[in-house]
């Protein structure tokens, strides 16, 4: 379907997008929400916008997506859309009765301009019912923009401090960025395993993955509470994994309850999940127990004993920021090339005055030696001319880029959001040191089962 993708590279002036890397603002925002419990994500803007994101997430997790929508007309286009909004808060307490109201804006209402928080004040709410909203204009930024801004208006909304003179409890706000449900078990785990208490949001595990049980429930029973959000000003420690979905939040949460806070990579590979690790240690002066150097041991034999399958494979990799930074990390660590490597985020989050993603990976390739291309804001169609240019033994990213590995014949291996074409990704993890033992055997099966299909007879062999 790409094969007439040139190779020859023209710069584009027009700034247009040719298979983009990235979905909208309020996919994020959806999402983020979805990791509170008992909380019905709202879409303020038309069905149509609604239907997307939902049907976006639905395909990704293959479970039901709950949201409701403003259901805007050409009235509401035109007039703005804030008798929809007070009329949607009052039928969705009445009909689906959620305890949270998470009302994300769409590219729509953010150009009319409407005045959410007024809105909500004017608005019927029953007593001991919540609702808050994030400004999410689909036409900045992306899905990751998106969830940083939700994760940011549930620190803005509800974090506070109860306790008087600066005094902390002994427990750690984690915000986990944009993972899959099972990485924040993951990460939950670990900590569990450090033995220090945390408070983890949002938090969509036992939501978007939650059991068959013959009975549907229509908020499950996974996701952060209210009055645990309201207990993260009370922390003596912040946590925020991946720079551009979690750092806003921290940043928020130091200023407005002085907690101080530690950003991180999200803890993929052998170095990021030793990073978390250690962070958590310092801050609670705690050791690391024997499970979890188990676990490291482990991961270390198998990186030895297969670095030969590893050791100077070129590979491209494409996606989230937060995650392909890791990543490309653990590419290295593993004795890989990272000569192409691509995000659609732009970037630093909106208004979190966050570095850059191309600065970042840049320097993690030139400490290693490696001569890369490294793009932030880019496309499908820039990464595909890349690898035209210049060919890769692999390709790592979410279900788009089968396309390409399908168009240059590619060894490829799914990773990040979203996964369309297969099942079960969200159910495990790529954090921790388990979960890069997974990723070592996913990436090791597709660049070994290549040389089986392309070997002689002669040379088919049994041990690899």
């Amino acid at each position: 379907m790409l094969e007439y993708t040139p190779k020859e590279m023209i710069k584009r002036d027009s700034g247009g997008m040719i298979n983009p890397a990235k979905t909208c603002q309020p996919v994020g925002a959806m999402y983020a929400a979805l990791g509170i419990h008992s909380c019905l994500p709202h879409s303020h803007g038309s069905q149509g916008c609604c239907s997307f994101h939902r049907m976006h997430l639905t395909r990704h997790f293959r479970d039901p997506i709950m949201a409701s929508t403003s259901s805007f007309t050409e009235g509401a286009s035109v007039f703005g859309g804030g008798a929809n909004l007070k009329t949607s808060i009052k039928n969705v307490f009445a009909i689906y009765n959620p305890d949270v109201i998470a009302i994300h804006t769409t590219c729509l209402s953010e150009t009319i301009g409407d005045d959410i928080p007024t809105a909500i004040r004017q608005s019927e709410i029953p007593e001991g019912k919540v609702v808050f909203h994030a400004n999410t204009p689909s036409y900045q930024g992306s899905h990751i923009t998106g969830f940083s801004n939700m994760t940011n208006a549930m620190v803005t909304y509800f974090s506070e401090t109860k306790l008087a003179d600066g005094k902390k409890e002994k427990f750690v706000n984690i915000i986990p960025g944009f993972v899959n449900p099972a990485d924040m078990r993951e990460i939950k785990r670990l900590t569990e395993e450090m033995g220090i208490k945390y408070i983890m949001f949002p938090d969509t595990s036992g939501v978007v993955d939650s059991p068959m049980t013959g009975k549907f429930e229509m908020y499950p029973s996974g996701g952060t509470t209210i009055p645990e959000l309201k207990k993260t000003g009370d922390a003596k420690f912040t946590i925020s994994l991946g720079r551009f979905a979690s750092q806003m939040a921290a940043e928020s949460l130091e200023k407005k309850c002085k907690i101080p806070f530690v950003s991180l990579k999200e803890p993929i590979g052998i170095k990021a999940t030793d990073e978390f690790l250690m962070a958590l240690r310092g801050a609670f002066a705690t050791e690391i127990p024997e499970s979890l150097e188990c676990e490291r041991g482990q991961l270390v034999d198998v990186m030895t004993d297969t670095h030969f399958h590893f050791h100077g494979k070129k590979v491209a990799i494409f996606g989230d920021p937060d995650v392909v930074t890791a990543m490309t990390e653990f590419c290295l660590s593993l004795g890989m090339l990272p000569v192409h490597v691509l995000t659609g985020t732009p970037g630093g989050a909106l208004g979190s005055g966050l570095g850059g993603f191309e600065q970042e990976v840049k320097a993690m390739l030139n400490e290693a030696g490696v001569c890369g291309n490294v793009k932030a804001a880019g496309d499908l169609f820039t990464l595909h001319q890349w690898i035209k240019n210049e060919p890769v033994d692999l390709l790592i990213g979410n279900t788009y880029g089968k396309y390409i590995a399908r168009a240059e014949d590619i060894p490829f291996v799914r990773f990040g959001f979203p996964i369309l074409d297969r099942a079960i990704h969200p159910y495990m993890p790529v954090t921790g040191y388990r979960g890069a033992l997974r990723l070592i055997e996913q990436i090791s099966d597709a660049l070994l089962d290549r040389c089986d299909r392309d070997a002689a007879d002669e040379d088919f062999e049994l041990v690899m």
